[in-house]
């Protein structure tokens, strides 16, 4: 374990230091003034030229990319992702008060996402072929399909608008949470079905299901204790990279509905070229990846103990 914990942290710390390195070098790519943009939103008229200068001077701006780089990076190593261009506050300070908002989001959509999928999956292998089946395919492929963003102004027509119940906007109450946690579980869904289905009918025709039917057993304890805890194994990997990609798709449905998360923040901060928010954001985002990364494999030694840390079957 401890070998493999070690392994897992030196690889998870390139990863983390290759992410920082190319998105610094798209932010220092993009066309844009931050300013210039900055100056003009904070003195209400087109800055100076030497204002410009100083700003620029001030927060190191005017440097080759290597020493801004090195710079950062020397700051994040002890603790310090910098402060916000645009608002002059600790961009830590700004992250912590927006990620609870963003990781509530993303649990209570997987949440939706399991109650969905694993049900609807396992149902639509155990009825392989038959009209079940193919209503849970295309049901799958429809959310597969459908933009986030799409269903997000559908759900809002249909029930605040139309049928006046649940809010459109805001975070804090589980009122709030219900609607943009069922667009991006649902998007989340339809993936993991098609791959449970996939799973569950591989798992039915193994030799040990087939003994627990001949022992007697109940087709509910059959498929649900021993085929899909095993089916689940592959399932695993889907829904930690499942996860992560939520915090990506909370952008778009954090603005839709207003919520105060991640994803408003980012888009706020590219709206500004407030480039030390959008590294951090960046930095943590990649984090959760890894962090998820490790907890999956951690959870296939618990689903299936002839898996080793290595990811090898013994």
């Amino acid at each position: 374990m401890r070998a493999y914990l070690t392994y897992r942290f030196g690889t998870s710390a390139i990863v983390m230091v290759g992410v920082s390195l190319v998105t610094y070098g798209m932010i220092f790519l993009t066309p844009g003034n931050p300013a210039r943009v900055i100056l003009s939103e904070r003195l209400g008229r087109p800055p100076s030229q030497a204002e410009i200068e100083a700003f620029e001077a001030e927060h190191g701006l005017n440097d080759p990319f290597l020493v801004q780089y090195g710079r950062w990076l020397a700051d994040v190593l002890r603790g310090d992702l910098g402060t916000s261009y645009y608002a002059d506050t600790q961009v830590s300070a700004m992250i912590v008060d927006a990620l609870p908002v963003t990781i509530e989001l993303a649990v209570a959509s997987t949440i939706v996402a399991l109650a969905i999928a694993v049900p609807t999956g396992v149902i639509s292998a155990v009825h392989r072929g038959t009209k079940v089946d193919v209503v849970c395919q295309v049901g799958s492929l429809i959310g597969v399909a459908m933009p986030n963003f799409w269903l997000a102004y559908l759900l809002i027509l249909a029930f605040p608008l139309t049928l006046g119940i649940l809010p459109v906007a805001g975070a804090g109450r589980p009122s709030q949470l219900v609607l943009p946690a069922v667009t991006l579980g649902t998007g989340m869904a339809a993936v993991l079905t098609r791959l449970i289905r996939a799973s569950m009918l591989e798992v039915l025709d193994e030799a040990y299901v087939d003994t627990a039917r001949s022992k007697g057993l109940r087709g509910r304890i059959v498929r649900y204790k021993h085929a899909l805890r095993n089916a689940l194994v592959p399932v695993l990997t889907i829904i930690g990279l499942q996860f992560g990609s939520l915090l990506n798709g909370a952008v778009v449905v954090e603005v839709v509905f207003q919520r105060p998360g991640l994803g408003t923040l980012l888009v706020d901060a590219v709206f500004n070229r407030d480039y030390p928010v959008i590294q951090g954001i960046a930095l943590i985002t990649a984090g959760v990846f890894v962090v998820t990364n490790l907890l999956v494999d951690l959870g296939y030694r618990y689903l299936d103990p002839r898996v080793s840390l290595g990811g090898e079957t013994a």
